[in-house]
């Protein structure tokens, strides 16, 4: 079924009237976590490096 160009946006508009628009509280509050977690998990892989590094290099050590 094809659409001419003006139906199209005309079904375009009332799709994008459906949609659940964010309010700049949720964006905020959403953006601020995005933020915390990747703080988080790098820190968590910074530790669990530093765990094998010196797991690692002691290992490697007692062999010479």
């Amino acid at each position: 079924m094809a659409t001419n160009p003006l139906q199209f946006l005309q079904q375009v508009r009332s799709e994008t009237a459906k949609v659940h628009w964010p309010t700049r509280k949720e964006v905020m509050t959403t953006t601020v976590m995005v933020f915390i977690m990747a703080a988080l998990t790098s820190v968590f892989f910074f530790l669990v490096d530093m765990i094998i590094r010196f797991g690692l290099t002691t290992i490697l050590e007692m062999n010479s």
